[in-house]
């Protein structure tokens, strides 16, 4: 393909770019992060390292009020330093389907119960260096209870416009990409030009 050529969106895994895997091996291993070292080969047949993290996953929710309020978090990153805003989110356990993930982490963080939810898409916010998907996941006819905060988990609670986030992103107070990419969908929702397909909530005891 001719350098400035159009590529097809669709066209996902074109042979002419793929490196193919000769050897893996780990580096690390933690808790939650898996680094990883590969020897690969290039396309033009030559070898080259790639080094990245193996991660499990994680799911974030867009919570909606009656009014259109959003529900989201202010919490403290300690990589950066400082606390940032975000949507609620955390990491799939073993084998957990994510919209599952998406209710427990609503509920344990926030303290909220959905009635219906929706699947937006799934984001890849390192393709760099690791492979993690979150789904994204919007979650509307909310039910407010009890927070169950992890041990040594410390969060704010609050409610925003997406005006009010939307503007905060655009001053560079709010940067926290998959937060971004969810106001970016729930923008485009409101206006009618992405769709959601709602499903009741999982769990009965959401619209008790």
């Amino acid at each position: 393909m001719a350098s400035g050529e159009p590529v097809a969106l669709a066209d996902l895994d074109p042979p002419h770019l793929r490196e193919t895997c000769l050897q893996s091996e780990p580096v690390w291993r933690g808790r939650l992060l898996d680094v990883r070292r590969d020897r690969v080969l290039l396309p033009d047949g030559r070898e080259a390292s790639r080094e990245y993290v193996v991660h499990p996953g994680a799911v974030m929710v867009v919570p909606i009020l009656e009014d259109g309020r959003l529900v989201v978090e202010r919490q403290y990153r300690y990589p950066l330093h400082r606390a940032f805003t975000e949507f609620p989110a955390g990491k799939l356990d073993g084998g957990e389907p994510p919209l599952a993930c998406a209710v427990r982490e609503l509920a344990e963080e926030t303290g909220y119960r959905a009635r219906e939810w929706a699947r937006a898409g799934i984001l890849h916010n390192a393709i760099a260096y690791s492979d993690e998907g979150i789904e994204v996941w919007f979650a509307r006819g909310l039910l407010k209870g009890e927070a169950s905060l992890d041990a040594g988990e410390f969060l704010d609670v609050f409610t925003s416009t997406l005006e009010e986030l939307e503007d905060q992103a655009q001053r560079g107070e709010l940067t926290d990409a998959k937060t971004l990419v969810g106001l970016l969908w729930l923008a485009h929702w409101r206006a009618g030009r992405w769709a959601l397909e709602w499903q009741p909530a999982p769990d009965a005891s959401a619209s008790a």
